[in-house]
């Protein structure tokens, strides 16, 4: 698939204000600073559809990009940064879940997890509730030129594992940076839309 069209069509902290739910969504989770913004450009060959950031927790609203007038992209808050008060975080999780629980033509989800550290408590967490709602099987391991090949399969050996990943869960080593592997994901994603 290649993406010729991609707009920001919504930002959201409560459900009225989502796009109507009439189209096939794709959501991306994943900590904060872990790289969502810097995939979704990449994905849409768009330098600033999304803002990239250097201090984490920047998203805060949940995101809809539409695609191809096709399907959405949707952009969730990163999970995980401590600066960022209890209060805040709370709403956060509640505006998550109202979001993944409630969402018809929500998919999937493409959990993010960062290639050079072992999932965390929350990464796991995430996925497993994902599991639970039947939004698992993709997961994206960002940042991929920060390590060498050997250190890759390696690192990617424990995602699958910490993750509990089955066969059929998808792992997609992914570097904005070099710009390698967002291919692949796309190839993935119109499956999806196909099936």
């Amino acid at each position: 698939m290649k993406v010729v069209k991609s707009d920001l069509v919504a930002v959201a902290v409560r459900e009225n204000q989502y796009p109507e739910d009439n189209m096939v969504e794709i959501a991306f989770a994943g900590r904060s600073n872990v790289g969502k913004s810097s995939l979704l450009n990449l994905l849409t060959g768009r330098k600033k559809l999304a803002r990239v950031s250097g201090s984490p927790g920047k998203t805060r609203t949940i995101n809809f990009y539409q695609i191809n007038d096709r399907f959405r992209i949707v952009d969730l808050p990163g999970y995980g940064y401590a600066k960022v008060s209890k209060s805040i975080t709370q709403d956060w999780g509640r505006m998550m879940e109202s979001y993944l629980e409630h969402r018809d033509g929500l998919k999937k989800v493409v959990q993010l997890v960062d290639i050079r550290h072992a999932p965390s408590k929350q990464d796991v967490e995430m996925y497993e509730y994902l599991r639970y709602y039947g939004l698992d099987g993709i997961v994206v391991a960002t940042k991929a030129d920060k390590v060498s090949r050997n250190e890759m399969q390696k690192n990617l050996a424990v995602i699958r594992k910490s993750l509990n990943l089955s066969k059929e869960d998808i792992l997609i080593p992914v570097s904005a940076l070099k710009r390698t592997g967002h291919e692949d994901l796309l190839d993935v994603i119109d499956s999806l839309l196909e099936g």
